[in-house]
């Protein structure tokens, strides 16, 4: 009996140590993640002052790219040197591949579905073109610049359309 009141003695005084053992180790792994969230948001918030201007000069780019490859602008920035539709075909779509080449980089700094739908906008234009190009069978490069104009007159191009949303992806940054 004497031995049993002496390990109960012993659980006595050991129970609250192992209490406070518990409860010590909670708070610490509590306040040792809590520091480690603060530390990660001041990093990432150093970080976002540095990565946002870079983004925001990525839309810029894409935004500039969109504008130049719009039919609307495209056809009136870059002329046929020929009366033959394959070749102003040929011009308009090299055109539009070097600069789609001159802004790859850029999606690195925008959303997967950004970039997405900027691919999508320059091939639908690229597109658009050689549909115009098949469409006008005995025409010459004019013919296919003014069924161009006249197809994206009443239309909304490709390019509007992602601009559309860039600017609304931009508009979530802030």
């Amino acid at each position: 009996m004497e031995e049993a009141t002496q390990v109960i003695n012993y659980v006595a005084y050991l129970l609250p140590a192992i209490v406070v053992g518990i409860v010590a180790y909670y708070f610490f792994k509590g306040h040792t993640a809590n520091e480690e969230g603060r530390r990660r948001y001041l990093v990432q918030k150093e970080a976002q002052k540095q990565i946002l201007p870079l983004r925001l000069q990525a839309y810029e780019r894409l935004t500039l790219f969109l504008e130049r490859i719009d039919p609307n602008k495209l056809l009136v920035r870059v002329k046929p040197f020929s009366d033959a539709k394959e070749e102003y075909e040929s011009l308009l779509v090299n055109n539009i591949e070097q600069e789609f080449d001159h802004n790859l980089t850029q999606q690195v700094y925008v959303s997967p579905e950004c970039w997405n739908l900027v691919n999508a906008a320059k091939n639908a234009t690229i597109h658009i073109i050689r549909q115009a190009t098949m469409h006008e069978k005995n025409g010459d490069a004019d013919k296919v610049r003014e069924w161009l104009l006249q197809h994206f007159m009443d239309e909304t191009t490709p390019s509007q359309k992602a601009i559309g949303f860039v600017k609304k992806e931009v508009s979530e940054l802030f």
